[in-house]
């Protein structure tokens, strides 16, 4: 039963990523009329934050599958927990302080994730 958190997390983490890597069009978009580089920088940041997101995921569940008690495990899920406190710290100070709802919830979901990680890795 302690390692459904992690799968949670998980789950909730990709969902997040998937969620930013569909957005990214609209995103761009919404700066209106900027430079073709400013544009590409966006557009990668959102895929970058995606993508490190939905691989965050991954390694956590597949080390909640293959082995959740072995050693490497445990440094897969500090790590996790590590990238997604930074990113939650991060959101805090810039897309918290957006009017628009879904970045205000960015610091919530990595800090949940995080937490749910640490609470079936070590609990």
């Amino acid at each position: 039963m302690q390692h459904i958190s992690p799968y949670l997390a998980a789950a909730m983490t990709t969902l997040w990523g998937v969620t930013h890597l569909f957005a990214t069009k609209g995103v761009v978009a919404g700066f209106g009329a900027i430079t073709p580089d400013n544009r590409r920088i966006i557009t990668m940041e959102w895929i970058v934050e995606g993508v490190a997101l939905v691989s965050t995921a991954t390694f956590v569940a597949a080390a909640t599958l293959f082995q959740p008690e072995a050693s490497v495990s445990s440094a897969v899920y500090g790590i996790a927990i590590g990238t997604l406190v930074v990113l939650a710290i991060a959101s805090l100070f810039t897309g918290f302080q957006i009017a628009f709802l879904p970045f205000r919830l960015c610091p919530f979901i990595f800090g949940a994730s995080a937490a749910l990680i640490a609470w079936g890795a070590w609990a």
